[in-house]
């Protein structure tokens, strides 16, 4: 059973297509990771699938509802969680709760049960005389999410649910997220995290408003990735990083922390050369072996291909 279907969604504005003929089809309970770089169209796809952007041509079913024909209907089934923290500082934690439970919820007794439950089920209850403008990165975003689905929607949109609070608080909230979904809720994620993305059931990839890969997270990187990867270490970096670059035999290389990710055709000729060419220009190759691809290799690879078609046909 499908909650969100989007068939040929395009958005234009004048003659900037923000989005381009974008399909896709998520099952209910399913954690769908959008990514794709600042200003690829994820945004926009979002506005218009809660119902806040009419589509210039094409059409999505959110929820049972049409975007098109039912847009305030689909706004009572979703809940949205945006990156910044958008409450109200000077409410306390159980304040925002039924400030935002009594938007949705007509009944009051319905709305307070609610809150109840939504503070018990995340963890506030510590916190919920603490006003908001007191609580830590990681307890403002907890406190967004409760919010974002004290109605009980059966869709949550979330925008970099977790941008910009500490390791830990990301750990928290995920295990969070992984609970909604147990209980059926359909989640639709953005975040710029790889790592988040491998925790995703589906992953779509969005490169200036075309869906340009849309898999499991495994299948994407079996798929996508055709030539073998190489995981380098060699000092100095920078200097083993501006000599493979300029190698005929390396079809890419990026840097990754303290690390080169080095791509090729055959990983197993590929090692000796690189090691030959390092050496001979005085770098020392401290560790060389193939590696399985990740998804942010994918997502490089993803974006300089679609760059590189994008040079052609200018």
């Amino acid at each position: 059973m499908y909650t969100i279907e989007a068939d040929g969604l395009t958005k234009k504005f004048g003659d900037l297509v923000a989005v381009n003929n974008l399909s896709l089809r998520i099952k209910k309970g399913e954690i769908y990771g959008f990514l794709g770089p600042n200003g690829a169209g994820k945004s926009t796809t979002i506005r218009m699938l809660c119902g806040l952007l009419r589509p210039t041509s094409g059409s999505a079913i959110v929820g049972d509802f049409s975007i098109l024909e039912e847009p305030e209907k689909v706004k009572q089934v979703i809940g949205y969680m945006a990156q910044r923290f958008v409450l109200y500082d000077d409410l306390t934690v159980e304040e925002n709760l039924r400030f935002y439970a009594q938007i949705y919820l007509k009944d009051y007794k319905q709305a307070v049960r609610q809150v109840a439950e939504m503070i018990d089920f995340f963890d506030l209850q510590p916190y919920r005389k603490m006003l908001a403008r007191n609580l830590s990165g990681g307890l403002k975003q907890r406190l967004s999410l409760t919010c974002a689905v004290v109605h009980q929607p059966s869709i949550l949109f979330l925008d970099e649910p977790t941008a910009g609070i500490d390791p830990v608080s990301r750990r928290v909230m995920w295990d969070m997220l992984y609970q909604l979904a147990g209980k059926g809720i359909t989640l639709f994620v953005t975040t710029h995290y790889m790592e988040e993305a491998e925790r995703c059931n589906t992953i779509g990839f969005i490169w200036q408003g075309k869906l340009v890969a849309n898999d499991t997270p495994q299948r994407i990187k079996e798929t996508l990735i055709e030539h073998d990867i190489l995981n380098l270490k060699a000092t100095p970096l920078q200097q083993a990083f501006d000599i493979l670059k300029g190698l005929p035999s390396i079809i890419d290389v990026n840097i990754y922390g303290d690390e080169l990710h080095v791509v090729v055709q055959e990983a197993t000729a590929a090692i000796p050369h690189i090691k030959k060419e390092l050496e001979s220009n005085g770098i020392l190759l401290e560790e060389a072996f193939q590696m399985k691809p990740t998804i942010e290799d994918v997502f490089v690879h993803l974006s300089k291909e679609e760059g590189e078609k994008r040079g052609e046909d200018e």
